[in-house]
């Protein structure tokens, strides 16, 4: 008996790893092109809601398609209420795993398709293209799969036979409403156990088709499977950003809700999937007793099987229907509920666009580092102007100000670089593409040059303060001048940032470092030849001009990093 519950478990392990094999290979095979439907596609609250939809019933991942949707929230893809839209379109398109598991994995014995696929799955595997090679990981974990759903399904103890092992639960069934509130609790904390409504819901339906329990518990789990996966959602966004929290709240309440409708017209709501099922030609799910054990390949097993696929269909659709209408209202309430405690000027230090858990969706995740690093540069080019902010102060105090706030912009360039590496360091490497593994490598290049950048502003800072410590003031040539350099340098951050957005050339970029080289060699020139400035103060001035240019070269880095150069 304990070899027949660790042979459960493996295959569970199994089921939940081909699904997660499966979801990643067809998000490496398809990743780009999923952000750019994702992006096209939400003009509207219903056309969120069908891309939603797709996207989930291609990758198997709502918790996949939530992040991302998180990630063009907070890019300004997409606005927060598109973004409902595409979360309540998840909820659909997860429900195409139970219909895939009522239709295949219970009707017919796919496990003996599944070990040729796996042989055609190898085979691609092993191919020179890389989209080759993704297809292959597909079929892979989709094999996997359904071999696990197999194994659950010859491990689960017979009832009929050994009816002690789970009479627990079957004394759970008597209870009235009181025993649905129980398996619904059932479920919510099946769910969070094995974070994947897919697999609790695979877990149900061997359940009732073991005859564990009846219909209507079954349907209760499969309610509380959606409260369960609105708690992980939270989980997740409980160390990200506030638009993160308020996505995983606005799908909270459209599945709390759903819920509430479901079980005050319960009665009613079963009834209505056994006269649908009953119209599709098979037995009434809600009227036959399965409890008593029913041959798997009988018409009661099927009328149960597409009887919970439907209820869990009918559900999420339902409640879309009624709540599309009010995305604007939840909207609001989120907001109101979750606010930014920040001021605009303190938001910007934070990280914006990366979200808990790029476990969850590696390839997708490029994406939200990508626009993190476009975010450190916006945030390094105001940096800047502190530098001539400081150069132009005048009094003590305001010099003080600005020299603060550069050493704060260092602070903050080195905390931002630490935690976009940690983040790209935690994708693992078998979870992406040749491809964005280039552009990972690319992207450690261009936050580390980000950072010197924030060294080259407190640098600047220390020079400034020692030229005050010696008693020196700039003339008002050099101060035109370095705000002459400043502006050169000012003008390649906005290429820079033009190029990380792909909205810019490497030719523009290198002519801004070659104006910027001009200047600089000309105003060397200049000072070495005024014999009319202390040696003292030309040197603090020719300081602060060369850390201006070597942050130039920083610049025209990212640039060459952008578009694939050494």
């Amino acid at each position: 008996m304990l070899l027949q519950f660790f042979t459960l478990l493996g295959a569970l392990g199994m089921f939940l790893y081909g699904m997660n094999l499966m979801s990643s290979g067809l998000q490496k095979a398809a990743g780009n092109r999923l952000r750019h439907f994702l992006s096209a596609m939400t003009s509207n609250r219903f056309t969120s809601v069908l891309t939603g939809l797709t996207i989930t019933a291609i990758i198997q991942s709502s918790s996949a398609t939530t992040v991302m949707v998180v990630g063009f929230v907070n890019a300004g893809l997409l606005a927060l209420g598109q973004a409902i839209g595409v979360i309540m379109g998840a909820n659909i398109g997860t429900t195409v795993t139970a219909w895939l598991i009522s239709l295949l994995g219970f009707k017919m014995d796919i496990s003996i398709l599944a070990v040729p696929l796996m042989a055609v799955g190898f085979v691609l595997s092993i191919a020179k293209r890389e989209q080759h090679k993704h297809i292959g990981e597909c079929i892979v974990g989709f094999s996997l799969l359904f071999l696990g759903l197999s194994l659950m399904k010859n491990s689960v103890p017979d009832l009929s036979q050994n009816p002690e092992i789970l009479s627990f639960i079957t004394r759970w069934t008597g209870f009235g409403f009181g025993s649905i509130l129980i398996f619904l609790v059932i479920g919510t904390l099946l769910t969070l156990v094995l974070q994947s409504s897919s697999a609790t819901m695979a877990l149900t339906l061997i359940m009732m088709s073991m005859g564990w329990i009846p219909f209507e518990m079954a349907a209760a789990m499969v309610l509380g499977e959606n409260i369960g996966t609105t708690i992980t959602a939270n989980i997740a966004a409980a160390v990200a950003n506030v638009n993160a929290k308020r996505a995983a709240l606005a799908h909270s309440f459209f599945n709390l809700f759903g819920v509430i409708w479901a079980l005050c017209l319960y009665r009613p709501f079963l009834s209505l999937i056994g006269l649908i099922i009953s119209g599709m030609g098979y037995p009434n799910p809600v009227e036959t007793n399965y409890t008593a054990g029913i041959d798997p390949t009988s018409p009661e097993s099927t009328a149960a099987l597409y009887g919970i696929a439907m209820l869990h269909t009918l559900f999420n659709v339902i409640n879309t229907c009624i709540l599309v209408w009010f995305v604007p209202q939840l909207e609001k309430i989120v907001t109101a509920i979750i606010k930014s405690k920040q001021s605009a000027d303190d938001e910007i230090f934070k990280l914006k666009f990366i979200q808990a858990g790029p476990m969850v969706t590696a390839e997708l995740a490029i994406g939200q580092a990508q626009n993190e690093i476009v975010h450190f540069a916006q945030i390094s080019r105001k940096g800047l102007a502190y530098v001539n902010a400081a150069v132009q102060a005048t009094t003590p105090g305001d010099f003080d100000t600005y020299c603060g706030k550069l050493v704060k912009y260092e602070e903050i360039a080195d905390r931002i670089e630490y935690e976009i590496a940690t983040f790209l360091r935690a994708i693992p490497e078998g979870s992406i593409s040749e491809h964005t593994r280039q552009r990972i490598t690319a992207m450690y290049k261009i936050v580390g040059e980000l950072e010197r950048l924030g060294d080259s502003g407190e640098a600047i800072s220390r020079i400034l303060s020692r030229r005050n410590a010696h008693k020196q003031v700039f003339s008002p040539q050099y101060i035109a001048n370095i705000e002459s350099m400043i502006a050169l340098v000012d003008k390649a951050y906005e290429v820079m940032i033009a190029n990380l957005e792909n909205n810019g050339t490497l030719q523009a970029a290198i002519d801004s470092e070659i104006a910027i080289n001009t200047l600089r060699n000309n105003l060397r020139d200049e000072a070495v030849t005024d014999k009319n400035v202390a040696y003292q103060n030309s040197a603090y001035y020719m300081d602060v001009v060369s850390e201006l240019e070597r942050m130039g070269d920083y610049i025209i880095n990212v640039s060459e990093a952008v578009h694939g150069k050494k």
